[in-house]
């Protein structure tokens, strides 16, 4: 198919209502939404994306009314997190009601929604006249889109449409918060972190993500945000002098200072490394890396959410 790539909210929102998917920007990565009352359109989500059937959806919704239709009850910890929260970088998980489709929730009796905070993506939902199940846009397993350009990559031909907007500000997935109990459950981490959710939380809960058969959440269970070339983190320049490997086909990014590799990202602080890991892979596949340096940070903050990324694209 021809893949239109336009700015016009009201084209993108056309393809929604006559039961396409769209891809379309928010703060954190491009998505790929369909209309969260209609199964056919969302099974192309999967189709596109090459995406299991068991892993979940992210409902996004323009105004936090829609919420009731969505979930059976708004329970107390869900009211705290939308009272502080939204819209904003974070996604909350109640029980669905059962109009929403099991292909929306992989399974599962629960389903994940968040607001973004970006105001082109929620004039594009309310447009949509409907809250749009949207993973990321992007085909399953490789680097997260932070561009209308990384969609055009992945999906180009795949998609009708892509809504075409400013570059991601946040440049990794939303934080994802299991509210099922009065007790939150961080299932994935994100730039709202878990001292940001303890000011309006005694205690906090990071879920373990070992041996998940249904996760609740995407990107609990599967290689995720992997680009082609192998991803090894390292601590410091010293790690590098115990790896044998070819400079002119390496790259690093990271806070500290490395020279001598084909390619190297600097970045500023632990927002500029979030923004920019994902484009840096991309970049990487492009120009043939085949080996990616990445430096940890301490699991605390936003490195927590930068680790789980970088974790992810390594694990093998």
């Amino acid at each position: 198919m021809k893949t239109l790539v336009t700015s016009s909210i009201n084209k993108a929102a056309d393809f929604i209502k006559k039961g396409e998917v769209v891809a379309f920007p928010t703060e954190t990565v491009y998505g790929l939404g369909a209309n969260v009352y209609d199964d056919k359109a969302i099974k192309k989500i999967f189709i596109a994306k090459r995406r299991p059937i068991d892993n979940p959806l992210i409902v996004h919704i323009s105004n936090v009314t829609q919420i009731h239709s969505l979930v059976k009850r708004l329970n107390k910890c869900a009211r705290m997190i939308i009272e502080n929260f939204f819209p904003g970088p974070i996604t909350i998980i109640l029980e669905k009601n059962d109009v929403i489709s099991e292909l929306v929730s992989g399974g599962l009796n629960t389903i994940a929604i968040r607001m973004p905070s970006l105001e082109l993506s929620r004039k594009f939902i309310e447009e949509c006249g409907v809250p749009l199940a949207a993973p990321s846009a992007n085909l399953s397993g490789s680097p997260s889109p932070t561009s209308w350009k990384h969609v055009v990559k992945d999906l180009n031909g795949r998609i009708p449409c892509i809504l075409k907007g400013p570059k991601c500000e946040i440049g990794i997935e939303s934080t994802v918060v299991d509210c099922t109990r009065n007790k939150p459950i961080i299932l994935r981490p994100g730039i709202i972190s878990i001292e940001d959710l303890q000011k309006i939380f005694p205690e906090k809960k990071i879920y373990k993500t070992r041996n998940i058969k249904k996760p609740k959440s995407p990107g609990m269970k599967y290689k995720h945000y992997a680009p082609k070339a192998k991803v090894v983190l390292i601590n410091s320049e010293e790690d590098l002098e115990k790896i044998e490997f070819d400079k002119n086909k390496s790259a690093f990014i990271g806070l500290m200072k490395i020279d001598g590799l084909k390619k190297v990202k600097q970045v500023n602080d632990l927002k500029d490394y979030a923004r920019n890991i994902f484009d840096f892979f991309r970049n990487c596949d492009e120009e043939k890396i085949k080996i990616i340096f990445c430096q940890r940070v301490p699991e605390t903050g936003l490195g927590l959410a930068i680790m789980n990324r970088l974790n992810k694209a390594s694990y093998s």
